[in-house]
């Protein structure tokens, strides 16, 4: 297949280009812009878009690669939020994910941020830095025996499950389909209700879907202890950030730790360092001491990107074939 490659980073042509020696490669052509309705032509002739979390693949764009020739979608990512999939069976485009790259990668970021917060390694290392080597404003707690609230029980919130359990934390989990490992692994299901009343611990694992969109609001925050620690690596929609904001500013919310932001797709994956942020909501975030945030690196691990590069490339390759494929996403689930 010939294949555009949207939002390509060095580490993306690296590695997609490392996977496509294998078997029958395919023709790729590496982009740096994102897709959205002003660069879709570059697309035009091409069998294949192959896509992130932040490009956009709704109706309109959709519309203009399907008059393009393109006939598939090939996202490197799990989500697909960003893709009309009714729009796409309509255009007679397929449209395929990554549903699962390394689990452990995104689990053991969800941890590093926990821990940093905790333990406020972040202020430490620049007070370190500055030569002020006091503990004043550094007190952390002991995990074990804390309870961690676990929404999501897939792949990533299953391993959260077991390294939690191994600091000797007690888990509560919620998702609409129970996993029998948690139980197993000594964790408990409850309603979310009685998860955001017990935890001391909140960290989302779940997809972006309408029902998820702004599950944690200002209510959601209200019913959790205060001083919680909240942690999202999953998608930013998720979270309503001016609730979020609130419960920072009245000590509801001790604690925040994001890998993802509801308006990223204005700033992550791209250096910023020279400009004036515009984004007022995600400026007055970095002003809190209590708030650590990432990038959307949870992902970015060397053994996520290579099954992501073999993964996605095998897509593309069983729908050249016409074989059926396991990662084919469709509007009707």
């Amino acid at each position: 297949m010939k294949v555009a490659v949207y939002s390509t980073k060095p580490y993306d042509e690296h590695f997609l280009a490392q996977a496509n020696q294998d078997g029958h490669p395919h023709e790729l052509v590496f982009l740096e812009p994102r897709l959205n309705a002003a660069t879709a032509a570059l697309a035009n002739g091409f069998d294949a878009v192959c896509v992130f979390v932040n490009d956009q693949v709704d109706a309109p764009v959709l519309a203009q690669l399907a008059e393009g020739g393109t006939r598939a979608v090939a996202l490197r990512c799990a989500g697909f939020n960003n893709v009309d999939l009714k729009a796409a069976e309509r255009l007679g485009i397929d449209v395929v994910r990554v549903p699962a790259y390394s689990p452990y990668a995104v689990a053991e970021h969800t941890v590093a941020l926990i821990l940093t917060l905790n333990r406020q390694i972040h202020r430490a290392y620049h007070r370190i830095r500055d030569g002020n080597f006091a503990l004043d404003g550094l007190l952390g707690f002991d995990l074990r025996g804390r309870t961690v609230g676990i929404v999501g029980t897939g792949q990533i919130g299953m391993e959260v499950v077991r390294i939690m359990r191994g600091f000797g934390c007690q888990v509560l989990c919620n998702d609409p389909r129970q996993n029998p490992e948690v139980p197993a692994l000594g964790g408990r299901y409850v309603s979310l209700d009685e998860l955001f009343r017990q935890a001391d611990i909140v960290t989302l694992h779940c997809p972006l879907t309408p029902e998820t969109h702004h599950l944690i609001d200002a209510g959601a925050v209200a019913r959790m202890k205060t001083g919680v620690m909240l942690i999202n690596t999953s998608r930013g929609a998720i979270v309503d950030t001016a609730a979020i904001i609130e419960g920072l500013k009245s000590g509801q919310i001790g604690y925040l730790g994001l890998d993802v932001y509801e308006e990223e797709g204005d700033l992550f994956f791209e250096d910023l360092s020279n400009i004036v942020l515009k984004d007022d909501v995600f400026a007055r975030l970095l002003t809190f001491p209590n708030v650590v945030i990432t990038g959307h690196q949870g992902f970015f691990t060397r053994n996520a990107l290579e099954n992501i590069a073999r993964t996605t490339l095998g897509n593309l390759t069983e729908l050249e074939a016409r074989r059926p494929c396991a990662n084919r996403v469709t509007a009707s689930g």
